[in-house]
């Protein structure tokens, strides 16, 4: 009688899919403890990675910096196969831009002397909020936990020191500031304070701040270091990470709909059947001992909420145990989009040179705001192109603005963002006019293989819930008559410190294929 091998199956073929088989492979595999299968639902590797290029240049549409150097294991990677430079242009490749030029509404220049205390007073508050600092300054002092319903948000602390630093600088609403037309001191330094919070939104993916649970931001974990981008695409980490893998092992356009799992298959008795069945969108079908699932906590959410039988949805029968899916439900997943632009060839604002442009906005519902410029624009912070002589230019969008240029056509784009710029520029000779030939964007929130961008901790929610949709099912520790570890969790929102990080990916794909090294006595851990 021939024994079969145990056969693990990795669903997902992005960072945290392809280190695990990586790992998986090199340390099991080749020892021949067990069989290794990847699929993937797309038709490419990389999941939320992406190089691309536009305008001549190499751009990433989805992931871009690595958070970092200090300790972290993409950093390393990229070194080994020298990644890090090229002789081609690419996105940020002299890092951090020159200092910005910051302008309100209808094109009123602001003063660094204007900008800079609410600029500060913004980044003071979020390193109290991230643990980096004990106070805020200034004789700033916040009760969070104030308003009594015991959750507190990162929005609602932003606000409250806010409203404290006005209360010390004795503002007034009324306080004019001349030459900037309909504007007022508070309104401006609010629209400021604004503008860093929409930035701060990308950084996170909440649609709102105030849906971020305070608590929680100071237990995310930075590495030390520059933040930096790599010369030769995010997409040569995942390349070099499957290139260990032999032809034919990662299936491509192999789309999940039911995962069909053994909650209470007593061990010994199965005979010579896997406890696990994944069923594809193609009508076909494959057995396995193991599965590591990498899918993005937008598709989980999206496969366990569903109720219309949907064949498309990515679903569990039996369905998930409550506490797992009341996890899911919990942790929050939004959208961050990027938009780039190209320059026309006529482009000439004084001199040939666009700047780090940062947009300081009169709100939606404000009776003197400008027109011609639409809602989805306005929670947009900045536009800068992509590294100082580049003529494509980045700008960020979050949460709903983030899926309403999804849905806009790339004519109505072009005609909007050259309207909206341009009236930034109305304070130059010839109205500053600002055109574009190209435009290019993302669309994480309407792909059904990811249905966003990357996982936060919602207010309501905590790292506990992170710890609980990462745990293996059957866990030994609760069934210890079943066949352990049938279905794995791998992914950034599966990391308790590192959650919506390529690395954090990197940690949990290492994690998972681990866990089953050590139970086949392939390693010690």
């Amino acid at each position: 009688m021939v024994v079969k091998k145990p056969r693990i199956v990795i669903i997902g073929a992005g960072m945290a899919g392809l280190t695990a088989a990586n790992k998986l492979y090199k340390s099991g595999v080749k020892k021949g403890a067990f069989e290794l299968c990847v699929v993937e639902g797309g038709n490419r590797i990389g999941g939320r990675i992406n190089t691309s290029e536009f305008g001549g240049d190499r751009i990433e549409m989805g992931a871009t910096w690595i958070h970092g150097i200090g300790g972290s294991p993409l950093h390393k990677i990229a070194q080994e196969i020298n990644s890090l430079e090229s002789e081609e242009p690419w996105e940020c490749m002299d890092g951090f831009l020159d200092d910005p030029i910051t302008i309100a509404e209808n094109g009123y220049v602001l003063n660094p002397s204007l900008v800079d205390p609410i600029s500060n007073l913004f980044k003071n508050l979020m390193d109290v909020a991230q643990g980096k600092k004990k106070s805020i300054g200034n004789g700033i002092e916040i009760d969070i936990f104030g308003n009594g319903n015991g959750y507190a948000s990162v929005g609602s602390f932003l606000r409250k020191g806010l409203e404290s630093y006005w209360e010390l600088e004795s503002r007034k609403e009324s306080g004019e500031v001349n030459g900037f037309g309909d504007w007022n001191r508070k309104s401006l330094e609010e629209a400021i304070f604004a503008m860093h919070e929409n930035t701060q939104r990308t950084y996170t993916a909440a649609n709102d701040l105030h849906n971020l649970d305070y608590l929680a931001e100071s237990e995310y974990v930075m590495f030390p270091g520059e933040e930096v981008t790599i010369a030769k695409g995010y997409s040569s980490i995942v390349e070099s990470l499957a290139s260990v893998l032999p032809s034919g092992l990662v299936q491509l356009n192999k789309k999940v709909c039911t995962i069909e799992w053994q909650p209470e298959c007593v061990m010994g008795m199965m005979g010579s059947s896997r406890p696990v069945k994944i069923h594809f969108l193609d009508g076909t079908s494959m057995s396995a001992d193991h599965v590591i699932i990498t899918v993005s906590l937008g598709v989980l959410k999206a496969g366990v909420f569903n109720k219309e039988n949907d064949s498309g949805m990515f679903k569990f029968n039996p369905t998930l145990p409550n506490y797992k899916i009341e996890a899911i439900s919990r942790l929050g997943y939004g959208v961050v989009n990027k938009l780039f632009l190209k320059l026309s060839h006529d482009f000439n604002l004084d001199v040939d040179r666009f700047p780090f442009l940062q947009m300081v906005f009169h709100k939606s519902d404000h009776h003197v705001k400008n027109p011609k410029i639409p809602w989805w624009i306005r929670k947009t912070a900045s536009l800068s192109p992509i590294y100082k002589r580049s003529n494509v230019l980045l700008s960020w969008f979050a949460g709903e603005e983030a899926l309403k240029l999804e849905e806009l056509s790339d004519e109505l784009i072009l005609d909007e963002v050259s309207t909206t710029i341009s009236s930034f520029f109305s304070h130059k000779k010839g109205n500053g006019n600002v055109k574009f030939d190209k435009v290019l964007k993302s669309q994480w929130g309407s792909d059904p293989l990811f249905m966003g961008s990357y996982s936060y901790i919602a207010v309501g929610s905590s790292i506990a819930d992170i710890d609980s949709l990462a745990e293996p099912l059957p866990n030994t520790t609760v069934f210890e008559s079943t066949s352990p570890f049938q279905i794995l969790f791998a992914g950034e929102a599966t990391h308790r410190t590192h959650y919506s990080t390529t690395h954090g990916a990197y940690f949990s794909g290492l994690r998972e294929a681990n866990r089953l090294l050590q139970r086949y006595l392939c390693i010690n851990v």
